[in-house]
């Protein structure tokens, strides 16, 4: 009898432990096809029976990250926690929803204790390098990212998150072999050849930074930040008709980024066409009228118009908006000198070389007593 009454029981368990099974396969795979919204539902009824189940809560977790709701998906990794403090997964995973809430020091305390856990957890390294990223550390950013690539596997994104942070190091040559590398894995990936060509541009080689924003631009052609590096680009090598087409195209392609119009505007003034440098540093500032060299260059672009009071004006603009930049200063008096007013223009040469211009200095030797 106790035989037959053993049996009735442990069966029941078992078929409840296999449905178990594949609820959660079920959901897995709903989670890798991003159909997010099914995967949460599916897991909160396998939750309403067994709501101390730390893998639902944590793939739940995960299906609200996948849409966006970083702090319902804190709450089931949270809960997942209290069933078992050392599940590595669902601190990864908390670190990286708090990083998608900006908490990245939280995040941090969250990843360091997934390491702990789990010192061959390649994804929680990853996610802490991203952490130390957005706050600066750029040093252990580059460490945790180095980790994830020594633990392996060894993928495109790896090697370009390495070199996205040695490019912020100055790097640009080490970044270029990262860059390379994920490409290697990747060759269809627009933004690889896109930051390489940025690293080619800041080492001075603009014919391979052209050949990689050719490649960028064929993969990708309605990024407008891609033409506008391709100008930049083109100008450095003295290509300004072709820089000026690709900034048209960026400006065709997205006509409200402020710093295109300034750019194309630069390049219209080498190129000596004053009055359209003076139309595009309008339009910078209709969109932003809050950054300082906007004005700045307006002001140089009036200087050579000899249109010497709408100079000084943008000056003074861009002075109450930095007043501790010296060159402005330097720029406004020299300006002021000349329109014969040398008492003004001397006045701001002075508080040029205060604030440590030698060029102010050398001016006030040659134009004020």
């Amino acid at each position: 009898m106790r035989l037959t009454i053993f049996f009735l029981v442990i069966m029941p368990l078992i078929g409840f432990s296999q449905a178990n099974d594949v609820a959660l396969t079920s959901a897995k795979k709903k989670l890798d096809a991003r159909d997010f919204t099914a995967a949460k539902a599916e897991l909160s009824k396998l939750l309403e029976s067994n709501p101390k189940n730390k893998a639902a809560l944590s793939l739940r977790g995960q299906a609200r990250m996948g849409l966006e709701d970083f702090y319902g998906a804190i709450a089931d990794f949270t809960f997942a926690l209290e069933v078992d403090s050392t599940f590595a997964e669902a601190l990864n995973f908390r670190g990286e929803s708090k990083i998608g809430l900006g908490d990245d020091y939280g995040a941090i305390e969250d990843l360091d204790k997934a390491i702990r856990f789990n010192p061959k957890y390649t994804d929680a390294f990853t996610n802490r390098g991203f952490a130390k990223y957005n706050i600066g550390e750029l040093q252990e950013s580059y460490f945790d990212f180095s980790k994830a690539l020594e633990i392996g596997p060894p993928d495109a994104d790896k090697y370009f998150n390495r070199g996205v942070v040695k490019s912020e190091l100055g790097e640009f040559v080490s970044a270029i072999d990262d860059y390379s590398k994920a490409i290697e894995l990747d060759k269809e990936d627009a933004s690889l050849y896109n930051y390489r060509g940025v690293a080619y541009y800041n080492t001075d080689t603009y014919d391979k930074a052209l050949q990689d924003y050719d490649r960028a631009i064929k993969l990708d052609p309605n990024d407008p930040l891609k033409y506008e590096n391709r100008a930049l680009a083109r100008s450095a090598n003295e290509d300004l008709k072709g820089a000026m087409e690709d900034y048209n195209k960026s400006i065709e392609l997205d006509g409200e980024d402020p710093e295109t119009y300034n750019l194309r505007g630069v390049l219209k003034y080498a190129m000596e066409d004053f009055d359209g440098a003076i139309a595009d540093y309008t339009k910078a500032l209709e969109i932003d009228p809050t950054n300082p060299t906007y004005y700045d260059n307006r002001a140089l672009a009036y200087t050579e118009k000899e249109s010497y009071s709408n100079a000084v004006d943008d000056y003074t603009s861009s002075i109450q908006l930095y007043p501790d930049d010296p060159e402005t200063y330097l720029q406004r008096g020299l300006v002021k000198l000349l329109m014969n007013n040398n008492y003004d223009g001397c006045l701001d040469l002075k508080h040029a070389e205060e604030l440590g211009s030698p060029d102010a200095k050398a001016a006030i030797k040659k134009s004020c007593k």
